[in-house]
């Protein structure tokens, strides 16, 4: 029994000694380690929700605008065919390295418009041929003169004419057309006459450049012109005519929001919110705008689009759109103020408002329609019109409305009744400056705004003047020129219908 005894306490003293000691290890080390460990799983998985939501994001993209996605599957095919000239033995001996030109030339020029491509092809061709004749003829002045005189009259000539194409692109008419030709000039002027000092076969040199950039840039337009162009006109018309119905939208939900009749203040809350942000589109529309008109002008007559087409009448437009767009943002932001415009006073405006607002969104949805089909519209000026019967109706309300309202307010002298029931009585009560200003402010916005979509209407028929719109009526007119009743079966329909009137 002694011996069990001892066997016992031994094995429980190895069994209990391990345990204790760890109790008195367990350390912060540990705790540390874990904490390291976990910072390291939220790391990762930040990481990974990252990379997950680009690529839902550029799935998006992809499936929202699919131009854009074979513009990228036409920019591989170009670099491909480019290519073909390093890798076949007999193009590469006959270009030798300058083949890589043809490919810097893809990747430089190749852009998402037909105008845009066309811009930067052109300005390259210009450029590289101006600075290739200008520093043959420089180089051969300065090898004529002397091995002393040479790099002096080098030297010279990059400074003077890279300052005077660096100048050139200060001036707005170059800067606009031919800023990207100019910065070409100075870098082929500035490769030819330095490496022409020490090449001495230099008009060879210059032949083979030339041909491959020649070379890329015609693979660059064949692409985007055979294979599903995408016309900078179209896109800026498209444009226009958008940002119309955005501006329309804008000014509607504005309507919707602020004149609602009591009780239907969730109706629609989605919708109308939507619309409300439609105006800072057109706010941030003038760069696209612009661009888009620039390389309008490089692009050939396509579509309903001829050469001559007026591309800058569209940025008159959208200039016209964004002082409108300007009021229209004015009066969101008394939406969003914490003054608001009591019930009492603005109800007596309501309807005079509304239907401002109302004819004022017709007419710009009726231009944009305009646009749209690029046909003059016989209710434009009967919308015009109807808004300016609307304007003259609110300020007509206006020299009506009351300076005094009567409001139910409690009269100290009727407060305390003999029977013990308070009466209230009706006394005029002043309006304060605040509220003033409010309606003040929101009816002269709605004129203004009334009056700004009057100049939209006049660049719109300037437009439509300038690109010949069609006439609804002369094509209502061919219609039935070509549908003449004087046919067997329509003639048999109309008598039929006649006797069954009869």
């Amino acid at each position: 029994m002694v011996k069990e005894n001892e066997v016992l306490a031994s094995l429980e003293w190895r069994v209990n000694m391990p345990s204790g000691s760890l109790r008195i290890l367990a350390p912060e080390e540990s705790r540390q380690t874990c904490r390291f460990i976990s910072k390291l799983q939220s790391l990762v998985m930040g990481i990974v929700l990252n990379i997950r939501e680009f690529f839902e994001k550029a799935w998006t993209l992809a499936v929202n605008e699919p131009k854009k996605v074979v513009h990228c599957l036409k920019v591989g095919l170009a670099l491909s065919l480019v290519s073909v000239f390093y890798y076949m033995r007999p193009l590469y001996d006959g270009f030798g390295g300058n083949a890589m030109w043809a490919v810097m030339t893809v990747v430089v020029v190749f852009e998402y418009t037909v105008g845009s491509t066309l811009y930067k092809c052109v300005n390259r061709a210009i450029g590289t041929c101006l600075a290739g004749s200008l520093g043959l003829g420089v180089h051969w002045v300065a090898s004529q003169s002397g091995d002393r005189v040479e790099p002096f009259i080098l030297q010279a000539s990059v400074f003077l004419l890279a300052a005077a194409a660096t100048f050139s692109r200060f001036i707005p008419t170059i800067k606009a057309r031919f800023d990207y030709g100019a910065m070409i000039f100075i870098l082929t002027f500035s490769l030819v006459s330095v490496s022409g000092y020490r090449v001495d076969k230099l008009v060879e040199l210059a032949h083979e450049r030339v041909s491959t950039i020649a070379i890329g840039a015609s693979i660059c337009i064949l692409i985007t012109l055979i294979l599903s162009p995408v016309w900078a006109g179209t896109e800026l018309h498209h444009l226009i005519s958008t940002n119309l119905e955005k501006l329309a939208d804008s000014l509607e939900g504005y309507a919707a929001e602020n004149f609602r009749v009591d009780g239907s203040r969730n109706v629609h809350q989605k919708d109308s919110s939507m619309k409300l942000q439609g105006y800072k589109c057109v706010l941030n529309s003038k760069a696209a705008e612009e661009s888009m008109a620039n390389f309008a002008r490089w692009e050939p007559a396509h579509g309903k689009f001829n050469f001559r087409h007026p591309w800058k009448q569209y940025l008159k437009i959208g200039a016209s759109m964004r002082s409108c767009a300007y009021c229209i943002e004015t009066l969101h932001g008394g939406l969003n103020s914490n003054t608001e415009t009591p019930e009492f006073l603005k109800k007596p405006l309501n309807d005079v408002c509304m239907r401002l607002s109302t004819s004022s969104s017709k007419v710009l949805k009726e231009l944009s329609s305009m646009i749209k089909t690029m046909k003059n519209s016989t209710n434009l000026d009967i919308l015009v019109d109807e808004m300016n019967s609307s304007v003259e109706g609110l300020q007509n309300t206006l020299k009506t409305f009351p300076s005094y309202q009567h409001i139910p307010t409690p009269d100290p002298a009727t407060e305390e009744a003999p029977g013990g029931t308070e009466e209230a009585s009706l006394k005029p009560t002043a309006l304060s400056l605040m509220e003033i200003v409010q309606m003040a402010t929101l009816t002269s916005l709605l004129v203004e705004i009334a009056s700004r979509i009057e100049a939209i209407v006049e660049e719109v028929k300037e437009l439509a003047t300038q690109a010949e719109f069609r006439d609804e009526s002369s094509k209502k007119s061919k219609q039935t020129q070509t549908n003449p009743i004087g046919n067997d079966g329509n003639e048999h329909e109309v008598t039929m219908t006649t006797l069954q009137k009869v």
